[in-house]
């Protein structure tokens, strides 16, 4: 019952911290902060990056779980990319991992998939234990400062971004979607 309870205020939370940075979005974008992104002429995206659909993505740079390897994201890219924030302790990022796996297995040609720990909150080791036990193949980030966290908004685990090869976030997607979806909402992008 306690658990439960804890979930709901996790969501209640969350659903307030999206309406927040919702409303807080329609003041006029003038200004840009962070890095500058070119736009196509009469493009309907707006120039200042946000972690929601219909904006370029925020950008970063992560080390790579084993520290050898930094991964960019932000601006055009040869592939679509996923996003995953994700937690060794989410009970839903346990559920979502195999199906990460198999999309990236089948679409790896067509996209890059960045699983970006949360490594603020989490210990590295039980990080580097789930990775193993999921036998998890695409690149994991760590996030130890929790950087790229606060650039998307990440207030509960698991959260994906789906990116064009433009850098422009088109779906957001918090917690577990079920494989069709993603399906559907990778097809709408790869083919764009």
């Amino acid at each position: 019952m306690r658990r439960n309870i804890v979930i709901l205020v996790l969501v209640v939370v969350a659903a307030a911290a999206v309406w927040f940075w919702d409303a807080s979005d329609k003041a006029p974008q003038d200004q840009v902060t962070g890095s500058q992104v070119e736009r196509e002429p009469g493009s309907s995206i707006p120039a200042k990056p946000a972690p929601k659909t219909n904006h370029y993505a925020p950008s970063f740079s992560l080390d790579s779980l084993d520290g050898s390897t930094s991964y960019n994201v932000g601006g055009n890219r040869d592939k679509v990319l996923i996003i995953n924030f994700w937690a060794a302790w989410c009970g839903p990022c346990e559920v979502e991992a195999p199906d990460l796996k198999d999309i990236y297995e089948k679409h790896k040609d067509q996209l890059d998939l960045y699983a970006v720990n949360a490594t603020k909150y989490d210990k590295l080791r039980e990080a580097k234990d789930f990775v193993k036990e999921q036998q998890i193949v695409f690149p994991v980030l760590t996030d130890p400062k929790g950087e790229a966290l606060d650039l998307y908004k990440i207030t509960g685990y698991p959260v994906s971004f789906i990116v064009d090869r433009n850098g422009v976030i088109r779906h957001r997607i918090e917690g577990i979607i079920d494989r069709e979806q993603w399906e559907l909402y990778l097809q709408d992008v790869i083919q764009s």
